[in-house]
C-alpha cells in the first residue's frame, strides 16, 4: 500500500529552518515517513554518546539515537521501523475493516492506518496530548473483551509498572487470532529483567540503568517469557532477515530492534 504524506514542520523556528535547509542539500539518509532525502537524521538528546556505559556494555535495543528525528515530518525511528516492518509483512492489510487499538498512538502511523479504512480505530494514553485520542490505562482497560482484532503497544510496557497486568489486558480484549505489536527497549545480554531496585530511586539513576527517566525497568531476555505468561503466541521478525535490502543507516532506524508480534491462540 502506497502511503504519503506532506511534512507538517512548516512552523518551525529560523535556525531549525537554516538547519534543515543546509541538511536538505545532503542525500545520505532517506526518510521512509514523507520520503525526503537530506544529510543526517537528528539524534535524540545527544545521540548514542549521550548512553551510559552501562546500558552500551548491554547493547540495549530500541531506538538508533543518533538517527531519531526526521528533520521534515518529525518521525522518529520508531515510526519508520514499524512502517518498514508492516510494508514487509503486507501487515497494512490487517486493519482493514478491523477493530484496532493504539496506544500512545505516533501521529504517522495512526495516518496509516486510518488510511486502511478500519472498522473501529480506537487510539488510547494515559495522559493524551492530541485530539482524537482517548484516556485509557492499559492496565485497565475499558473494553469487553475480545474487542479488537489488531493492538498496537509500541515502547509502552517499559513505562508501565505493572507489565503483567497489561499483557493480561490486552491480551483480554484481543479477539482470538487477533494480534498485537509489542515493541519495548532490552537486553539481549541480561538474563532477567531488573525493575524494582532499590538502589535505583531517582531520575539520574533510572535514565543510567533504565535508559530514560520514566522507564520502571530494563528487560532482558525474559522479556519473552513474559509475553507467552500472558498467553500470546510470540513471533519476532529480525531486521536482518526481513528487511535484507534495508541501508538501516540510510533509513535512520535500529537493525537490532525485532518486530514482536503477539498472537491470540484461537482455541
Amino acid at each position: 500500500m502506497e502511503m504519503s504524506y506532506k511534512p507538517e514542520q512548516d512552523n518551525v523556528g529560523v535556525i531549525r529552518k537554516i538547519r534543515r535547509c543546509v541538511n536538505g542539500f545532503g542525500n545520505k539518509s532517506t526518510c521512509g515517513i514523507c520520503n525526503k532525502t537530506f544529510l543526517k537524521f537528528s539524534k535524540y538528546r545527544g545521540g548514542w554518546d549521550a548512553v551510559s556505559s552501562y546500558l552500551k556494555d548491554l547493547d540495549w535495543t530500541g531506538s538508533d539515537f543518533d538517527n531519531f528525528w526526521c528533520p521534515y515530518c518529525r518521525s522518529h525511528d520508531r515510526e519508520r521501523h514499524l512502517k518498514l516492518y508492516f510494508d514487509a509483512l503486507d501487515f497494512w492489510k490487517k486493519f482493514e475493516h478491523a477493530n484496532v487499538l493504539h496506544f500512545a498512538p505516533e501521529k504517522h502511523i495512526a495516518h496509516c492506518i486510518e488510511a486502511c479504512t478500519p472498522q473501529r480505530y480506537v487510539k488510547g494514553d494515559l495522559y493524551p496530548s492530541r485530539d482524537g485520542v482517548e484516556m485509557m490505562d492499559v492496565t485497565d482497560i475499558k473494553e469487553p473483551d475480545k474487542s479488537f482484532d489488531v493492538i498496537l503497544c509500541n515502547h509502552v510496557l517499559e513505562h508501565v509498572p505493572d507489565d503483567a497486568k497489561a499483557l493480561k489486558e490486552i491480551f483480554r480484549v484481543l479477539k482470538p487470532g487477533g494480534v498485537a505489536i509489542l515493541q519495548t527497549p532490552y537486553s539481549p545480554k541480561l538474563p532477567q529483567t531488573r525493575e524494582n531496585d532499590p538502589a535505583i530511586t531517582t531520575d539520574s539513576q533510572r535514565l543510567e540503568f533504565y535508559g530514560q527517566e520514566d522507564h520502571t525497568r530494563l528487560y532482558g531476555i525474559d522479556l519473552m517469557d513474559r509475553i507467552a505468561a500472558a498467553g500470546f503466541e510470540l513471533k519476532l521478525h529480525q531486521h536482518n532477515m526481513l528487511l535484507k535490502g534495508v541501508d538501516s543507516q540510510r533509513a535512520g532506524v535500529n537493525p537490532d530492534e525485532p518486530l514482536f508480534v503477539a498472537r491470540k491462540p484461537t482455541i
